[in-house]
C-alpha cells in the first residue's frame, strides 16, 4: 500500500473527520520531530562542547526563529490558497499559486538574509550575550544568514505539499536531511577526522548544508509533478498582481510568528538578567517544548488543510467540526503529557547537561508549566481553523494577546518579584489564557464565509477557456 494516496483516493472534504485529520497530522509530528532533531543535535554536542557554546545557541536560536518568522507569512499563505483552490477543483490555479509562493519566498529570504548577515553581532549583544558567549553566538548566526535561501525554501516546499494534502513526502525528504545533519554535527564541532574543529560555527555549517540537499530534493519534487503540487518554471516570474495577494493573506501571518519570535527574544532579555545556568536551563526547556508541543502544531497545520480546502469546497460546517475535534483530543493527549512531564522533569532535562545547577533550574522551569500544556493544544487547533480559512488576521491577533499582552508582562513583574520563577509561572497563565481566548473566537463564527480562492490572475489556459466559453 502507499505512503500517499492522490486526491482520487482522499478526499479531506467528504466522510469522516478522524482519519482524514489522523492521516495528515501524523506524518506532519514526523517531520517536526525529525526538524527539531537539527535543533536538539546541536544542543546535545554543544552541550558536550561546553557551558558557553549551549548558552550561545540559547541565544542565536530567537534570532533563526525571527528571521523565518519574517518571510513564514509566505510559506503560510501559499498553503492556505493551494488548500482553498485544491478544494475548489481548481488544480491549475493551485499549480500557480505554488509556483508564484515558491519564487516569492527565495526573494524574500535573499533579502533577509543579507540584513541578518550584517546585524547579527548587535542583535545578540542587545539581547544581553556576555563577551564569552557574544562571538559565537554571532557566528553560528552569520552562517545561518548565508544560508536562509536554504532554510526557507524548504519549508515553503512542505508547506506547499501540505496545502495539497500531501504530508507523506516532505516527511520523507526531512529524514534525509536530519540523517545527513546528525552525522556531520560531532564532525564539524570538534574536528574529528580529517575536518576542521569549527565549535559552535560547525552547527551552524551542517545544518544548512543538509537543508541545501533537501531544498534541491524538493524543488525536483514539485517541478516533476508526480507527487503533490507542482510548479511550473514559467509561473515563476515574481507577478505583482499575486504579491498582493500573499500580502494580504499572508502580512498577518508573518505577524502571529513574528509576535511568537519577538516573544522569545524579549523573554530572553529577561532571562539575560540571571546567570547562564538559567540562560542554559531556559534554552533547554524550550527546545523540550518544542518536542513536547510537536502534536499540537501538527494538528494545527492539519486542521489548516482541511479547514482551507472544505472552505474552497463550500463546506464552512465540516471545517468547524474538524476545528472542535482537533480541540478536544490535543487538550487530552498534551494534558496527559504534561502529567508525565511533570513527573519525569529531571531525568528529561539531564539527558541535555550533567550540570546540577542547570539541572535544577530547568526542572523547575518544566514543573511549573507542565499542567498547563492542554492549553496550548486549544490554542493551536484553533489558530490552525482560522488561518485556514483566510483568517490570519484572527490567529495573529490571539498570538499577541497571549504571548505580548499576558506572557512578557507576567513574566516581567514575576521576574521582579519573585526571581526566574516569575517567567515560569507567565508561561502557565498565558497557556490557560491563550485557550480560552482562542475558543471564545472561534465561537463568534467571524471566520466563515473566508473564501479566497480567487488568488491572483487567471493560471495559465483559463482565459483562452473563458473567452471560448464567452463566444458560445
Amino acid at each position: 500500500m502507499r505512503l500517499f494516496k492522490g486526491r482520487d483516493e482522499f478526499d479531506l472534504t467528504s466522510g469522516g473527520i478522524a482519519w482524514p485529520l489522523f492521516y495528515l497530522s501524523l506524518p506532519i509530528v514526523v517531520t517536526n520531530l525529525l526538524q527539531t532533531a537539527y535543533n536538539l543535535a546541536d544542543t546535545f554536542w554543544l552541550g558536550q562542547h561546553s557551558t558557553e557554546a549551549l548558552a550561545a545557541i540559547s541565544f542565536a536560536f530567537p534570532m533563526v526563529f525571527l528571521l523565518i518568522a519574517l518571510a513564514i507569512g509566505i510559506s503560510i499563505a501559499g498553503s492556505v490558497l493551494v488548500a482553498q483552490n485544491v478544494g475548489a477543483g481548481d488544480e491549475a490555479r493551485a499549480e500557480y499559486v505554488a509556483s508564484q509562493t515558491m519564487s516569492f519566498a527565495i526573494l524574500a529570504a535573499l533579502a533577509l538574509g543579507g540584513v541578518g548577515y550584517f546585524l547579527v553581532e548587535d542583535f545578540v549583544a542587545l539581547l544581553g550575550a556576555s563577551p564569552a558567549v557574544l562571538p559565537l553566538a554571532a557566528g553560528y548566526m552569520e552562517v545561518f544568514s548565508l544560508g536562509l535561501v536554504s532554510v526557507f525554501g524548504f519549508a515553503v516546499f512542505i508547506s506547499l505539499m501540505r496545502g495539497y494534502g500531501d504530508t507523506v513526502t516532505p516527511m520523507l525528504v526531512m529524514f534525509g536531511s536530519v540523517v545527513v545533519n546528525i552525522a556531520l554535527d560531532p564532525f564539524l564541532i570538534f574536528g574529528w577526522w580529517r575536518f576542521p574543529a569549527l565549535g559552535v560555527e560547525g552547527a551552524a555549517v551542517a545544518t544548512v548544508f543538509s537543508r541545501t540537499l533537501a531544498l534541491a530534493v524538493g524543488l525536483w519534487i514539485m517541478l516533476r509533478g508526480t507527487r503533490g503540487v507542482q510548479i511550473h518554471p514559467k509561473q515563476m516570474i515574481p507577478d505583482p498582481a499575486f504579491a498582493r495577494r500573499i500580502f494580504e493573506v499572508g502580512a498577518p501571518a508573518s505577524v502571529e510568528v513574528t509576535g511568537r519570535a519577538l516573544s522569545v527574544n524579549l523573554l530572553l532579555v529577561i532571562v539575560g538578567l540571571f546567570p547562564t545556568t538559567v540562560v542554559a536551563a531556559y534554552g533547554i526547556g524550550a527546545r523540550v517544548f518544542s518536542v513536547i508541543f510537536l502534536p499540537a502544531i501538527a494538528v494545527s497545520q492539519g486542521v489548516e488543510t482541511m479547514t482551507g480546502q472544505n472552505i474552497g469546497a463550500g463546506e464552512p460546517d465540516r471545517a468547524a467540526a474538524a476545528n472542535h475535534f482537533a480541540a478536544k483530543a490535543m487538550f487530552a493527549i498534551l494534558s496527559a503529557v504534561g502529567v508525565v512531564a511533570f513527573v519525569a522533569a529531571e531525568p528529561v532535562i539531564s539527558v541535555f547537561t550533567s550540570d546540577p545547577d542547570v539541572i535544577g533550574v530547568g526542572v523547575d522551569f518544566l514543573r511549573y508549566t507542565a499542567l498547563t500544556f492542554g492549553g496550548i493544544g486549544i490554542m493551536r487547533a484553533y489558530t490552525g481553523g482560522f488561518r485556514g480559512a483566510g483568517r490570519t488576521l484572527i490567529a495573529a491577533a490571539v498570538s499577541v494577546l497571549m504571548l505580548g499582552v499576558i506572557r512578557l508582562p507576567v513574566a516581567w513583574v514575576g521576574a521582579e518579584v519573585v526571581g526566574a520563577t516569575g517567567i515560569w509561572i507567565a508561561f502557565a497563565v498565558s497557556n490557560v489564557a491563550g485557550a480560552v481566548i482562542a475558543y471564545r473566537w472561534f465561537e463568534r463564527g467571524t471566520w466563515r464565509g473566508a473564501d479566497v480562492t480567487g488568488a491572483g490572475p487567471a493560471a495559465p489556459g483559463e482565459l483562452g477557456a473563458e473567452k471560448s466559453a464567452a463566444d458560445d
